[in-house]
This record gives structure tokens, C-alpha cells and sequence, in this order.
């Protein structure tokens, strides 16, 4: 099989990833909102559902139109980065629970989740896209890709993050560590 071919083979793999993300995410907050869930930031979710398509399409297209040559180092190694944050993005899913989607939606009454990932830094799941959204690309050495998602999302993560720390902020402290 072909580099370029195995790539293909490896976005669609995300792609269908991304599909597993959504069935759990709508679930997840329709259950959320069953308990009076309240959503934050709608306005920004449009832009990340097309810069996160963006990455994939952006990524196929740059390396099937410039064919680079990709160093057999660079691949590996931005493969295990993908791997890598793939990992760490189930990690706070799981963690989560039923709690996780792709939207900012508070129960109010629940404390917020700090253990897992969340023990360990505030927003694990982001630092799982910064990384996805460099190495994806780069494992078959589309940097251009890499370049614009990663410039377009740190904008969509000042936003992002300012909008899920305001909602975070209305749910109870306890002193005890709720999660996995």
C-alpha cells in the first residue's frame, strides 16, 4: 500500500472516529439536558464543526495535490502523536461519562468532574485537538494543514475555553474528586 493511500486510510479512520464522537456526544446531551442542562457558546459551534472537517478534507487534499515526500521519521512519529491524543481524547470522554459532548452543557447541581485527565490539567480534551490537529496532518508531511488549523483553532480555543470556564464556574466545589 502507498504512503498516500495509507494516509486516506487513516483520515477516514478519524473520520469514523469523529462519527463515534457525535453518536455518543447527541446521547450525551440530550441526557444532559433531560436534567436541565444549560448550553453555553452556541454561536461558536458552527465554526468548529467546519474547521474540524477542514482538518480532514484540508489534509486529504494538500497531500494527494503536492504528493510531498514524507520522511519515514516524521511519519512515524506524528502517527504516534495521533495515536497518542486519540487515547488522551477517549480518556476524558470516559472520565466524563454521560457528562461529555461536543457542545458546553452545565447540569446545574453537578460538581465538576476532577479526576481522570482532569486531575491532572483543566482542559485535557483540548490538548488532545492542539496535538491531533498538528500531527494528523503531518504524518504524511502536510504542513500547510497543519499550519492553518492550528492558527484558526488556537482563535477557536480562546473563545472556546473563555465560554466552558464561565460555565464551569456555576457548578458547586466540592472538596471531593468527582469522575473516574
Amino acid at each position: 500500500m502507498t504512503t498516500l493511500l495509507a494516509f486516506t486510510v487513516l483520515v477516514a479512520l478519524v473520520g469514523l472516529e469523529r462519527v463515534a464522537e457525535l453518536v455518543v456526544s447527541v446521547r450525551n446531551a440530550a441526557w444532559s439536558k433531560e436534567r436541565g442542562g444549560v448550553e453555553s457558546g452556541q454561536g461558536h459551534f458552527p465554526f468548529m464543526v467546519v474547521l474540524h472537517t477542514g482538518l480532514l478534507v484540508g489534509a486529504l487534499v494538500e497531500a494527494w495535490v503536492r504528493r510531498p515526500d514524507v520522511p519515514s521519521v516524521l511519519a512515524w512519529s506524528m502517527l504516534a502523536l495521533v495515536v497518542a491524543s486519540q487515547a488522551l481524547r477517549w480518556w476524558c470522554i470516559s472520565t466524563l461519562g454521560r457528562r461529555w459532548n461536543t457542545r458546553v452543557i452545565i447540569v446545574p447541581g453537578l460538581p465538576p468532574v476532577t479526576g481522570g485527565p482532569y486531575r491532572l490539567m483543566r482542559h485535557p480534551n483540548y490538548v488532545a485537538v492542539v496535538v491531533e490537529g498538528i500531527a494528523l496532518p503531518l504524518v504524511h508531511a502536510a504542513w500547510i494543514t497543519a499550519l492553518v488549523f492550528t492558527v484558526l483553532n488556537a482563535g477557536l480555543l480562546a473563545v472556546r475555553i473563555r465560554v466552558e470556564d464561565r460555565a464551569l464556574a456555576t457548578l458547586p466545589r466540592t472538596t471531593e474528586a468527582a469522575g473516574a
